[in-house]
């Protein structure tokens, strides 16, 4: 079975520099009103509106990576689902 991941995006601390959709278009678009990104397919979680999730598979792990890297604010978190284990 492959691994699972799951993203934790803090957008409340977005800066709007456009890394991650530079990246890894397919998952990340920039919202023109608040010039933030979106996750696309993030689901806001938590008692904080602007933590959002989304789940994914290793497919997709080097390029949540790569746009995770990225990020000069660090908002963007990977973990392995079954473990718990920050991945970045």
């Amino acid at each position: 079975m492959a691994k699972k991941y799951k993203i934790v995006y803090n957008r409340t601390d977005c800066i709007g520099a456009g890394a991650c959709a530079t990246i890894y278009s397919q998952r990340w678009v920039m919202n023109s009103s608040d010039d933030r990104a979106d996750l696309v397919g993030g689901k806001k979680v938590g008692s904080d509106p602007e933590t959002w999730e989304v789940e994914f598979t290793e497919e997709e792990l080097q390029s949540f990576l790569e746009s995770a890297k990225v990020c000069p604010v660090e908002v963007i978190h990977i973990y392995e689902l079954e473990t718990g284990k920050k991945v970045c």
